[in-house]
């Protein structure tokens, strides 16, 4: 009896045994498999990264900053290079039509655009593409689960206009000042069935962070006199070559100008050019205030007392390189000159 039992514990003992390495194995190939795919994810994000050098962040811990949203118009001579073409030219496209294109086949992810004109750029802000498409009426097919929109059914020639968030920020690790996009809303201008004043519709918020990489790949026309003046959509925004006008900044009432301002329209404009000057004056005078050096130095220079003590200054170095030339040239004569010799005869 002693024995049986003996023999059944080693049978236990061994199904277990051959069990585990089984549970094992599934679950370092799960491992494996998962692992597998974070370095995939990883790898590409390292490839792109080499691929787009240029891409930075904005660091975190900078000690200055100010973020302002301008409204880029597209009728602007400096901003139309964003609009045209209007269709697809072969590969070359508006900027509208190519997020519009990412936003479709999932590459970029769409943020609302809530009616106070903030932006919140988490996953709990996302929209689906289909949603925007339905609200604006844009005509589109479904083929095997995938969304199809015509070139001609893109409304690109509306989008006339652009919100953009930029932050203008000191970064005192290397001691520069930049100005870096933060994030993009077209702006579709439709007009009423009954011919009135067009209406602005804010479609959505892309990050630029998310879109960049994909805007290197995209040219823009930068010079109407030489169509072979172009740059990439990452450089043009990089190097701030937009122009566009301030209607608000970030600040602790959360006002835009508009509220701010009220229906005068000259204090409006003042408070934009207000803003404009101190982002000004603070690029210009993170190093001091250049104009006050140069009327200190002109000062010092203009000063009778100052004048006079230079004139003597020069006039003793003049003395003094006088003297130490002449003291030079009577020591190398006397130097060169022949030794003189006495010879004194003696009386025989």
């Amino acid at each position: 009896m002693k024995r049986l039992l003996f023999f059944l514990m080693i049978m236990l003992a061994a199904g277990t045994v051959t069990a585990q390495p089984k549970k094992s194995r599934t679950q370092q190939n799960a491992n494996a498999t998962q692992q597998k795919q974070q370095n995939n994810t990883q790898g590409m994000t390292r490839r792109m990264q080499i691929q787009y050098p240029t891409a930075f962040d904005m660091p975190e811990d900078v000690v200055w900053r100010r973020d302002i949203y301008r409204e880029i118009n597209l009728e602007d001579e400096m901003n139309s290079g964003l609009y045209y073409p209007v269709e697809p030219v072969g590969k070359q496209m508006n900027l509208f039509t190519y997020i519009f294109k990412l936003a479709l086949n999932g590459y970029i992810p769409v943020y609302e655009y809530n009616l106070d004109g903030n932006e919140v750029l988490e996953a709990s802000a996302k929209v689906d593409i289909k949603t925007i498409l339905d609200n604006y009426h844009i005509f589109y097919e479904e083929k095997n689960g995938k969304l199809q929109v015509e070139n001609s059914d893109i409304p690109s020639s509306e989008v006339k206009a652009y919100y953009l968030k930029e932050s203008a920020y000191y970064d005192q690790a290397n001691s520069s000042f930049h100005i870096k996009p933060l994030a993009l809303c077209p702006v579709m201008m439709r007009e009423d069935d009954f011919g009135g004043d067009a209406m602005k519709l804010p479609l959505f918020w892309v990050k630029y962070s998310e879109v960049e990489p994909y805007l290197s790949r995209q040219s823009v026309m930068i010079s109407d006199k030489n169509n072979a003046a172009t740059m990439n959509l990452d450089d043009y925004f990089t190097l701030n070559r937009y122009k566009g006008k301030i209607y608000k900044t970030t600040n602790m009432l959360g006002k835009t100008l508009a509220q701010i301002a009220g229906e005068d329209s000259t204090k409006y404009s003042a408070e934009q050019k207000r803003i404009e000057a101190e982002l000004e004056a603070f690029r210009n005078n993170i190093f001091g205030d250049k104009a006050k050096r140069d009327s200190l130095d002109s000062i010092a220079v203009n000063d009778p007392k100052a004048l006079k003590e230079k004139a003597k200054q020069q006039k003793r170095e003049r003395t003094r390189t006088a003297k130490s030339k002449s003291t030079s040239s009577a020591s190398s004569s006397s130097s060169s000159s022949a030794p003189r010799v006495s010879v004194r005869r003696q009386r025989h």
